[in-house]
């Protein structure tokens, strides 16, 4: 559709493919990330950029060139990269005397900005100065949050849900034990976020079971929150809407318990239970004075008579 509103039909097939990719689907796709780089960025900024370039590869896009602009003020420069990246996810480097080698973090909703959050690098440990070897490209990561400000305060219980959206890679229909190598880890501890990577070692334990241990591979971040740009609770649960089609059907009268157990109900009629046939024992028999309880009255006994 352009700018007067009229549908533009695509005249190549390489246009039409192009507008296929981009059409509502009912499963959508990976989510891409844009990494862009301010005006006045420094070198520990573009280099935070590259190492979180080289975690989320190959869903990402990393601008080179400087942009002037700056998203708490004026959005559209980042609504226009979405647009023309298809990205859905952004992080923002920037670098000033008021907000030294700062990040801002955010994710777009039918391209426009939803919610976004600003950080501060305080320390920063680079993906060259570890000298271990890197997880391969495209890994899908483990993500572990650790700290009570997760839960308990709205800002950092937004922003975990962010890094989620933005690490967290493909969805995959099954895992196998020795493609979980890469683990991100975020602590939240005295109004601070420390971000880690490590890769998963499998050592011979004697058993079936590995032993497992973590070396640090980067990039590592110390960061401590800044200004933020939440959606408003309405924004935040349209965004979150799935359609019709996707919900799973909900079957009656199965339910299940804490420990994941299916049951069932099943309706009957009223069943006459005097009528039920069981086993006949000898004991159970009834006498012929409780028959005749039972008949309301006493039967007159038949004489023998002799022939």
């Amino acid at each position: 559709m352009d700018a007067l509103g009229r549908v533009v039909k695509p005249k190549t097939k390489r246009a039409k493919r192009f507008l296929e990719r981009r059409e509502p689907k009912l499963t959508e796709n990976t989510k891409n990330a844009m990494l862009i780089k301010g005006g006045n960025a420094n070198l520990t900024v573009t280099e935070v950029l590259k190492d979180i370039y080289a975690v989320k590869k190959p869903f990402a896009v990393l601008y080179k060139k400087k942009n002037i602009t700056r998203p708490f003020e004026d959005q559209t420069s980042l609504e226009f990269f979405s647009k023309k990246s298809d990205c859905s996810l952004f992080l923002f480097g920037s670098h000033n005397k008021k907000r030294p080698n700062n990040l801002i973090i955010g994710r777009m909703f039918d391209y426009h900005v939803l919610d976004m959050i600003e950080l501060g690098i305080e320390n920063f440990v680079s993906l060259k100065d570890v000298k271990n070897n890197k997880c391969p490209e495209g890994t899908k990561p483990m993500l572990i949050f650790a700290g009570d400000m997760f839960e308990l305060n709205e800002e950092y219980r937004r922003l975990k849900n962010l890094l989620i959206d933005f690490f967290r890679g493909p969805t995959v229909p099954s895992i196998r034990l020795a493609g979980l190598e890469h683990v991100l880890h975020f602590t939240a501890l005295d109004g601070k976020i420390y971000m880690r990577s490590y890769k998963v070692l499998l050592k011979k334990s004697g058993c079936k079971i590995p032993r497992i241990e973590l070396e640090d591979i980067g990039p590592s971040l110390d960061l401590v929150m800044r200004r933020t740009h939440l959606a408003s609770d309405d924004l935040y649960k349209l965004s979150l809407k799935q359609p019709k089609a996707l919900k799973p059907k909900k079957k009656k009268n199965i339910s299940h318990d804490v420990f994941g157990t299916t049951y069932g109900r099943i309706h009957m009629q009223k069943q006459d239970l005097s009528k039920l046939q069981t086993r006949k024992l000898k004991g159970l028999k009834k006498r012929p004075a409780e028959k005749s309880a039972q008949d309301g009255g006493t039967s007159p006994k038949k004489s023998k008579s002799a022939w």
